[in-house]
């Protein structure tokens, strides 16, 4: 008796690497483990170390894209070119998927056609503690009949699932963005398009513990979820041709403000409405002011508005009624928390024991 065909695997998994051999070589044993055994490609961004050669000669089942160049988070598009199956789940070179989690990612798609991304909960460190941004996207007051969780207006780009063929037809990652909030242009243009982006709390991603400092990305639609690490750190670092003038205390942390926000008024200019144009613009403007490197930042930031603005489309009302739905609910979310850790702060003074001079 003849053993039955395999039934063609549904979902692949995008790595996203530059220059971490190390890592990616132990994310890539886990995610090689998986029950569901779906096709990997890491997508290298032209990493100076042994990552291709250490791939090729330990993971001979993975593909490694070579994008030949440092691509910033478009590296993901060249990998997704490659894709053959419905769905595509992305994560990083220091973080994995957890087993089953990609089975329940299919299931869940193919039970909600209207939605085109999920949004895992991110876990870090060895308590598996859930990310702060997913908590809040937990409480996203936005719903869509038939979805599997809260409605997002963002998404971690590190910790994501998409259809396939909605990916490849709002075009991928901007590669001008290189790294800052990009995810903030593809998850308003996958809006746009009709589809609904969703958390879904069953679906996991651990982070690895050496990646618990970093921060996690978010669900604001303005300046974009600003993702985990997902190589961000080091994607600032690749990103500094010059010193930075604001060096005095943490170069990458300034960079990557300075970064954010230039890229939410690239984003403004691109599909937003121009009073949002505006206050992006003028802001970032005041940042580098402050950090005085408006000659330098200033200058690279204009001269994209004639690229931003032939490439305008500016999104409809109803993503922009989700998206402001959305701010709206952070800000209240951010008010409670600030008054909780006032109250606690108020509680704890009142307990101190007072000391009195003689």
């Amino acid at each position: 008796m003849q053993r039955p065909t395999p039934a063609p695997p549904r979902i692949s998994v995008v790595v996203l690497t530059h220059d971490r051999a190390g890592q990616l070589v132990g994310t890539l044993a886990r995610l090689t483990s998986l029950p569901e055994q779906p096709p990997l490609f890491v997508a290298d961004n032209a990493s100076h170390d042994d990552t291709v050669k250490l791939v090729d000669m330990l993971f001979p089942q993975v593909r490694v894209v070579q994008c030949g160049a440092d691509l910033g988070a478009a590296g993901r598009n060249r990998a997704v070119a490659c894709v053959r199956t419905d769905y595509v789940a992305f994560c990083d070179d220091d973080s994995w998927w957890e087993p089953g989690s990609l089975a329940q990612a299919v299931k869940l798609l193919d039970g909600a056609p209207q939605v085109a991304v999920l949004s895992a909960r991110m876990v870090a460190g060895e308590n598996g503690a859930t990310d702060a941004a997913c908590m809040r996207m937990a409480a996203s007051p936005l719903a869509t009949p038939g979805a599997p969780g809260p409605t997002l207006t963002g998404y971690l780009a590190g910790a994501c699932v998409f259809r396939t063929a909605v990916f490849r037809a709002v075009g991928g990652y901007e590669r001008r963005l290189f790294t800052g909030g990009e995810e903030a242009l593809l998850a308003l243009d996958v809006l746009s398009a009709g589809y609904a982006i969703v958390y879904c709390r069953d679906l996991t991603v651990h982070r690895a513990a050496s990646a618990v400092g970093d921060r996690c990305g978010d669900d604001r639609g303005d300046d974009g979820g600003d993702g985990r690490r997902d190589n961000r750190a080091r994607g600032v670092k690749r990103a500094r041709r010059v010193r930075d003038p604001s060096a005095n205390r943490d170069p990458d942390t300034a960079l990557r403000r300075r970064l954010l926000a230039r890229n939410a008024a690239w984003i403004a200019w691109l599909r937003l409405p121009w009073r949002d144009v505006c206050r992006t613009t003028f802001g970032a403007l005041a940042m580098f002011a402050r950090e005085h490197t408006v000659w330098r930042d200033g200058r690279t930031m204009i001269a994209g508005i004639g690229w931003a603005l032939a490439n305008r489309h500016r999104v409809n009302a109803q993503v922009l009624a989700m998206r402001a739905e959305a701010q709206a609910a952070e800000r209240r979310l951010a008010r409670r928390g600030r008054a909780e850790r006032d109250a606690q702060h108020a509680k704890h003074t009142v307990a101190e024991p007072r000391s009195h001079d003689h």
